[in-house]
């Protein structure tokens, strides 16, 4: 038994080509980054932090990495940014994901929330999602 790889990684870059590779989800927003240029036109997810504990069975290595998503938006209200975080959690929630490297135990749902950013003008929507995603090696 060796020790396993730091699953942070490989599980973000899983998340990202699922979303990615949804036509209906990538017809909602004008981008999906892990770094946010300058001037980014709205909607847009970005993938937030995460935290990585241990979950070892007996006899193998295992992974708990939990991801926030954040979904930005300008529209009046938070429709837009809940209707784009439904799309994210049913193509995440419960999915079987490929993590390279990894056997991809379950994807599970853990919370959203929703907030208005205060700065002027007070205009941008901003809702939280975050999963957890358990992991072990082959």
């Amino acid at each position: 038994m060796s020790t396993s790889p730091a699953p942070m990684l490989p599980v973000q870059s899983a998340i990202d080509a699922r979303l990615r590779g949804d036509p209906e989800l990538m017809g909602m927003i004008d981008g999906l980054y892990d770094y946010v240029p300058e001037v980014v036109p709205y909607p847009f997810i970005v993938t937030g932090d995460a935290l990585e504990t241990p979950d070892d069975r007996h006899g193998s290595f295992g992974r708990q990495t939990v991801v926030a998503l954040n979904v930005w938006s300008q529209y009046r209200g938070y429709a837009q940014v809940l209707r784009i975080g439904a799309r994210v959690t049913a193509l995440l929630d419960h999915q079987p994901l490929t993590v390279p490297g990894l056997n991809h135990i379950v994807t599970r749902y853990e919370f959203g929330q929703t907030l208005t950013d205060p700065e002027p003008p007070g205009d941008i929507r901003h809702l939280i999602l975050r999963y957890r995603v358990v992991t072990e090696e082959p």
